[in-house]
């Protein structure tokens, strides 16, 4: 997640559509007010911009988060402020109605289908014996991906734009011709190297697609997303 005061404007990092290298690109024109939520050490090696900066906004005991969602042994940045899949909801109540209405807003997203059998492999990335995907989207807690969630509020996407990932050269320029950014900033591939090279359509039997279907019916009909 990046708030810009520089150029006016909030990145909502959403799952498995890029963010990370979008992310990595818009700190390259950040200034230094502006925010940048952390992201992992391994990611950090692929950043030219600007670091993790103004992210914290409190102690870990100041946090208004509920005791049993903070981390306790393992600390990480939702439990001081700002963090990397922020929801709307959060970031417009840390920032006020003032600097939420006027700075532009911008997220992406991407085929549910495609985007859940990246989350599958970059999940067991570290497994030599992962669960089958069947396993992975009914029993593992994690599978269902709040997308949706992220750019929206009270049900309602509130972005100013929502790209997409299938075409995110074009959109990602479209980004910056409206912020008015002179030059493009490099746009790195992270975290792309870990699915094999066959079709998400092949992931699939009738009742997955259920399932999905289920699942992410507000970004389908939003987007107008098929499974072809």
């Amino acid at each position: 997640m990046i708030l810009s005061h520089k150029y006016q404007f909030i990145f909502l990092k959403t799952k498995k559509t890029a963010g990370t290298s979008i992310e990595l690109a818009l700190s390259q024109i950040c200034g230094p007010d502006d925010i940048i939520t952390p992201i992992t050490a391994e990611d950090e090696k692929l950043r030219w911009g600007r670091g993790p900066q103004n992210w914290k906004r409190h102690s870990w005991l100041n946090s208004p988060r509920p005791l049993w969602k903070r981390r306790w042994f393992k600390l990480g940045p939702p439990d001081y402020g700002y963090y990397n899949h922020m929801t709307a909801a959060e970031v417009a109540e840390f920032i006020g109605a003032e600097i939420w209405s006027s700075y532009f807003k911008f997220a992406f997203d991407r085929n549910p289908w495609d985007r859940q059998v990246s989350h599958y492999h970059f999940r067991y990335r570290r497994k030599s014996s992962p669960p089958s995907f069947e396993n992975f989207l009914t029993c593992d807690p994690r599978a269902r991906l709040n997308n949706y969630e992220i750019y929206s509020i009270e049900n309602r996407p509130t972005v100013n734009f929502l790209g997409r990932y299938e075409n995110l050269a074009a959109d990602f320029d479209h980004v910056l011709r409206t912020l008015g950014v002179n030059g493009r900033p490099i746009l790195p591939k992270a975290k792309s190297s870990f699915r094999p090279a066959k079709r998400y359509q092949e992931y699939y039997d009738d009742q997955s697609l259920v399932l999905l279907e289920n699942w992410y019916k507000r970004e389908i009909a939003l987007l107008a997303y098929t499974f072809s």
